[in-house]
């Protein structure tokens, strides 16, 4: 297979990624944030994003990122919580992360097509991800 570290690399950055969607999912009831688009994100879109986009670039530094999330407005201070949040669940899979690690991550997202690119929805249905988060029945 011509891609062999790349689908390695890939597999292992995802599988960071969804157990931090599942601990999202599991440990908190995910309120939606909006984008200016008036779409929602979460704090799995962004921690999956940052996790995903730094395992690439370690790997592939050459390689650019076009990702779904921006982190400029997590950067604002209204969005404090919010991205200490993030970083919780990230530092849960990174122990090392901080949030100024975590927003760059996010951003490495913010790339150009290029001859050869990656691409990146962290959450691919966010609507159906905070249905499924907010109809799950109540821990005994």
């Amino acid at each position: 297979m011509a891609y062999e570290q790349e689908l390695a690399i890939a597999q292992e950055a995802v599988t960071l990624a969804a157990k931090l969607c599942e601990a999202v999912r599991r440990d908190m009831v995910p309120e939606a944030m909006e984008k200016s688009d008036m779409s929602p994100v979460t704090v799995a879109d962004y921690g999956a994003q940052a996790i995903i986009c730094r395992a690439l670039a370690a790997a592939f530094p050459n390689d650019p990122v076009v990702g779904e999330e921006d982190a400029a407005d997590l950067q604002k201070p209204e969005m404090a919580t919010q991205l200490q949040q993030v970083t919780d669940f990230v530092k849960a899979q990174i122990s090392a992360a901080t949030s100024e690690q975590i927003t760059a991550w996010i951003d490495h997202g913010n790339g150009e097509v290029a001859r050869r690119f990656w691409t990146l929805d962290p959450i691919d249905g966010t609507k159906g991800f905070l249905r499924a988060t907010n109809m799950r029945s109540p821990s005994p």
